[in-house]
């Protein structure tokens, strides 16, 4: 197989040269077999500042997969957009649900600035993923409805979603993630795993037969506690996971954590490159 790199184009800390600008955000660019592809948009449009400065070329992607409907995720679409609508998106079902975070008395609102009409309106061709596992492109699968086996991971309930005038929980539906399949095993590419990252790791391995061999992205584990932060640990010792790159909302708790005890941790900011050369 090819090469595949991955470029982090944004994230929430400092990046690696100083001309790159970071934000509470993540954004990947991929290239693999001569496909072009981004994962996630930051909140601004930052990250399109620093694909210049890194030389990345985002007017000619073959596709953009938003992986869940909050704004450090998508919130850099309509950026995108003024540059080149000839890509492809892909997005989770639900994507478009309004969400909040009801944490104080008028909720926040947390969802993308865009909906339907807008993507119809760029002429940007759109397909909703509505099954476990899609694939993208050869080799390239997105995959979503995971299960919740994984008791300590649970959503706070802060995040909702508005459905009917209600506010009710919101269990992430609509949230992806993206599988690469190279020679060296599976490269998984998480956005912030709020269905739980064990879970979603647990469907990967479900449906592919490849072993995981890089998973780089947000854990969401910002908010855990000592005991769901050390039972996330013994996963990903357990998994042998070869590549570990977690960053954006896996919070530096986590983050120092996993680099003491789990093989190949490496600090994933702002303009990383990650690369599996066969």
């Amino acid at each position: 197989m090819m090469a595949l790199r991955i470029t982090t184009l944004v994230e929430d800390r400092e990046g690696v040269r100083k001309e790159l600008r970071h934000e509470h955000g993540l954004s990947f660019y991929i290239e693999y077999q001569g496909r072009t592809l981004l994962f996630d948009t930051g909140q601004s449009g930052l990250f399109l500042h620093n694909a210049d400065a890194l030389r990345i070329n985002v007017r000619k992607l073959d596709h953009v997969l938003l992986s869940h409907g909050h704004y450090d995720h998508a919130g850099g679409f309509r950026s995108l957009c003024t540059l080149t609508n000839s890509f492809h998106l892909w997005t989770g079902e639900g994507f478009f649900q309004p969400k909040y975070d009801v944490r104080q008395q008028v909720p926040r609102f947390l969802g993308c600035d865009f909906g339907p009409e807008y993507i119809r309106q760029q002429g940007i061709s759109h397909t909703v993923i509505d099954r476990a596992v899609t694939e993208i492109v050869p080799g390239i699968h997105a995959v979503s409805r995971f299960p919740r086996i994984h008791a300590e991971e649970k959503i706070p309930e802060r995040f909702a979603l508005e459905l009917d005038g209600r506010m009710k929980a919101d269990t992430f539906s609509d949230e992806i993630l993206l599988v690469i399949e190279t020679g060296s095993g599976l490269v998984v590419l998480l956005g912030c795993s709020h269905p739980g990252m064990c879970n979603m790791l647990d469907a990967v391995k479900q449906h592919f037969s490849l072993p995981l061999f890089a998973v780089l992205g947000g854990a969401h584990l910002v908010e855990a506690d000592d005991e769901h932060l050390d039972a996330v640990r013994e996963y990903l010792c357990d998994a042998s996971i070869s590549s570990l790159g977690l960053c954006h909302c896996t919070g530096e708790k986590a983050e120092l954590l996993f680099s003491k005890t789990c093989k190949g941790f490496f600090s994933n900011k702002t303009g990383t490159d990650f690369t599996v050369d066969r």
